[in-house]
């Protein structure tokens, strides 16, 4: 018998930050968010404008094309100072797979907030019988590694287009 594939994307709550779906209305306020060309020395590409991220997000809504793929969105609210401070994602196949990401504007780094999401997204999926996450990292990137850490992944030895994967594989 197999386990049912994640629940639709729904509200995380950690203790100072709700993770909300992913909806097209986010796309102003997280354009100014993700707007620090820094943020793009490791991830590539350049910020996208508001009505480039509005179409971004309009086809991250619309779902992965493919049957046995569910894309999984959340923008990260402060609710201590009531606004949008990043994102987390997860890609889930069928095979009980999932590849995570996760950003935190320039002003809300190094305090924690991305460790925080990242830690409530793989426990997350974890309830919704994900048994292998995946990150991809940057290997001079010590804060994403660092946040990859605290989520419970372990560097491996295989490399990604230049990054490193980190894991997390749980017994089926």
């Amino acid at each position: 018998m197999t386990e049912p594939a994640p629940a639709p994307t729904g509200a995380i709550h950690t203790p100072r930050l709700d993770l909300l779906p992913l909806s097209v209305t986010h796309a102003e306020e997280m354009a100014a968010v993700l707007g620090d060309p820094a943020l793009h020395t490791f991830i590539g590409g350049a910020p996208l404008s508001p009505e480039e991220l509005r179409e971004r997000y309009e086809r991250l809504a619309a779902g992965s094309p493919h049957p046995t793929v569910s894309w999984h969105n959340w923008v990260l609210r402060h609710r201590a100072e009531d606004r949008l401070i990043g994102t987390v994602q997860a890609t889930v196949t069928g095979h009980h797979e999932a590849e995570i990401a996760w950003i935190v504007g320039t002003p809300w780094q190094g305090h924690g907030y991305a460790a925080e999401a990242a830690r409530a997204l793989v426990t997350w999926l974890i309830r919704h019988y994900v048994r292998t996450i995946t990150a991809h990292i940057h290997p001079t990137h010590t804060a994403s590694a660092a946040v990859a850490r605290a989520a419970g992944l372990s560097p491996t030895e295989e490399e990604h287009e230049g990054e490193t994967v980190w894991r997390l594989s749980l017994k089926a």
